[in-house]
């Protein structure tokens, strides 16, 4: 099992910045790809951006060029940092992980924090 805690969430104006947080902990040994999605009212979710092990990063073109998604290892957390906030991106953000298991994948979730954009 792997927990997922965020934080980093809030109010923010448009064009300004948030960084997201997400520390993980448990069976993290597991884990091969880390992420955010977001969830907006209506919609469904989708994948912001994402970290393989490897360091492969994978962005969503709506937030291209606005977006960067980094490792602390030490930490076991994974960072995301978003700029130039638009009224449009207002949703819940949720941390994700990837696990491997033995003939077996899985997903984790955290339990999500509000982005809201004032403009």
């Amino acid at each position: 099992q792997v927990q997922l805690v965020e934080s980093g969430g809030g109010l923010v104006q448009a064009g300004g910045s948030l960084r997201l947080s997400c520390a993980a902990s448990g069976s993290i040994f597991s884990i091969n790809a880390m992420g955010w999605y977001r969830q907006a009212p209506g919609k469904q979710r989708e994948l912001v951006a994402a970290i393989t092990s490897g360091g492969s990063k994978n962005y969503a073109d709506s937030m291209k060029g606005r977006l960067n998604i980094s490792k602390d290892h030490d930490k076991n957390t994974v960072n995301l940092q978003m700029n130039s906030l638009k009224p449009e991106d207002p949703a819940v953000y949720y941390c994700h992980a990837h696990g491997l298991g033995y003939h077996a994948e899985y997903d984790y979730w955290g339990q999500g924090t509000q982005v809201t954009v004032s403009s």
